[in-house]
C-alpha cells in the first residue's frame, strides 16, 4: 500500500472553528479531537485522491471496459466458477 502521507511528520498546532454545541458534547464524552479530526482528514484525503485518480483516468479505464465488454477477460476460460 502507498503511504498517504507522512505519519512520523511532527504535529502542528492550528486553529479550528467548531460548532460550539458540538465541541461540547463531544468533550462531554471525552472524545479525542485531534485524533478524530486527524483519522477524518486522513479519509477525505483517501476519498479526493481516489476521486482525482479516476478523473485523470476516466478515458482508460472506459477503454479498458469497452475491451473487457467486446473480448471478455483474460483467462476467462479458465474460470471455474
Amino acid at each position: 500500500m502507498t503511504m498517504r502521507y507522512d505519519k512520523s511528520a511532527k504535529k502542528k498546532a492550528t486553529t479550528l472553528s467548531i460548532n460550539s454545541d458540538l465541541l461540547a458534547k463531544v468533550k462531554e464524552l471525552d472524545i479525542n479531537i485531534s485524533a478524530t479530526l486527524q483519522d477524518a482528514l486522513e479519509d477525505k484525503l483517501v476519498e479526493e485522491k481516489t476521486k482525482r485518480w479516476q478523473k485523470e483516468n476516466k478515458e482508460s479505464i472506459e477503454k479498458y471496459n469497452q475491451y473487457v465488454e467486446e473480448h471478455g477477460v483474460f483467462g476467462e476460460e479458465f474460470r471455474l466458477w
